[in-house]
C-alpha cells in the first residue's frame, strides 16, 4: 500500500479486533494491528512467562494501556504496576518491557506515526474484498 493511501480504503468501515490476523511475535505474545495514515493501534494478549523483550525506538513515543490484567511495565529498569484501565507514556530512547503478572493480560500500544516495522501485521488491509466482506458482517 502506498504511503498515505489507507484513509480512503478505512473511512466508515467498521473492523474489529476479532477481524484482524493475529501473529504470534515469540513465546507468550500475540499480536492484532490497526493503522490509519497517521496512526496505529496494536492489540498484545501477553501470557505470564512470556519471552521478554527490552528494547527502545528512538523516533517516537509510545501510549501504553492495559486494557484486561496486570503487568509490571519497566521504563529504564523502573517498574511501574499497571492494572487494568491504566495508561503509561514511554519516551522516544527510553529502554522498556512489559511483565505480565496475570492472565490474560492485553497491552494496547499506540504510535503516532505508525510503525514501519509492524507493517507486515497490516497486509488484511491491502484487499478491499476483505474489507468489503467485514462491512457486511458489522
Amino acid at each position: 500500500m502506498t504511503e498515505k493511501g489507507r484513509n480512503a480504503k478505512l473511512y466508515n468501515r467498521v473492523i474489529g479486533w476479532a477481524d484482524m490476523p493475529e501473529t504470534e511475535m515469540r513465546k507468550g505474545v500475540r499480536r492484532r494491528v490497526y493503522s490509519t495514515d497517521e496512526v496505529m493501534v496494536a492489540h498484545h494478549t501477553l501470557d505470564v512467562g512470556m519471552d521478554l523483550n527490552p528494547h527502545s525506538h528512538a523516533d517516537f513515543d509510545q501510549l501504553v494501556y492495559i486494557a484486561e490484567g496486570r503487568c509490571n511495565y519497566y521504563v529504564e529498569g523502573v517498574p511501574h504496576e499497571m492494572t487494568a484501565g491504566t495508561f503509561l507514556l514511554v519516551p522516544s530512547g527510553a529502554e522498556h518491557y512489559i511483565e505480565p503478572l496475570e492472565e490474560p493480560c492485553v497491552n494496547i500500544d499506540i504510535f503516532v506515526p505508525p510503525r514501519a516495522d509492524f507493517a507486515k501485521s497490516l497486509t488484511y488491509l491491502d484487499d478491499l474484498d476483505d474489507l468489503d466482506d467485514l462491512d457486511e458482517r458489522a
